[in-house]
């Protein structure tokens, strides 16, 4: 059986080694020294609470970093956990239900690439996120990839083959309201070209 290979970041020594004392029995864990995240498949971030000192340290492992994230807090509010979401954790477990088992399943899921989230918690997450598209990005005309609904069926049209004069026909807009849509989006998502921008939106599931 292949070893999961951990590390450990916490808040305070005592916090890592609690939680280490429940990793280093287990023999699906390889534990790491704090500072070896490089080589890391899952490092588990222990903090009382998330605040702004825990979403640097976050995103300074998403940054430096291929290793997956999963979280242990002992508090976490909504806005918290759409900021760690933000930063790419993957798993999130409460210190109070972090028993040796559940966190070695949290630890697996994490690095099969699943998510991991109490139930209650993906509730109020997709909560927020519902929010956040309603209130702050359908005003603007945006959805989450960042393209607008006009910028989506640009890039459909030019996936099925018309070129810029079929979709300026189609959508009623003028050729070179097309092209400067595609040009936009070849800037701002800092692609090559339109076939680029075609495969961006297939990876995406935009079309």
């Amino acid at each position: 059986m292949d070893r999961i290979v951990v590390c450990l970041r916490a808040d305070d020594p005592i916090s890592r080694a609690g939680v280490a004392s429940q990793l280093r029995p287990r023999p699906e864990i390889r534990l790491q020294e704090e500072g070896e995240e490089t080589v890391a498949a899952v490092v588990v971030v222990v903090v009382e609470t998330i605040d702004e000192e825990s979403l640097r340290t976050l995103r300074h492992i998403r940054r430096t970093t291929a290793a997956r994230m999963a979280l242990i807090a002992t508090r976490i509010d909504d806005q918290q956990l759409v900021g760690a979401a933000e930063c790419g954790v993957a798993g999130i477990l409460r210190r109070s239900e972090a028993t040796p088992e559940r966190l070695v399943q949290v630890i697996n899921a994490v690095a099969r690439g699943e998510g991991c989230v109490p139930a209650d918690l993906l509730g109020r997450l997709l909560e927020q996120v519902g929010q956040l598209q309603s209130q702050v990005l359908a005003p603007r005309g945006l959805n989450f990839s960042g393209l607008t609904d006009r910028e989506i069926e640009v890039v459909r049209l030019v996936a099925e083959g018309y070129d810029t004069g079929d979709i300026a026909s189609k959508l009623a807009y003028s050729e070179r309201t097309i092209k400067n849509i595609l040009h936009e989006l070849v800037t701002r998502l800092h692609l090559r070209n339109r076939s680029h921008v075609v495969a961006y939106a297939l990876r995406q599931g935009l079309i």
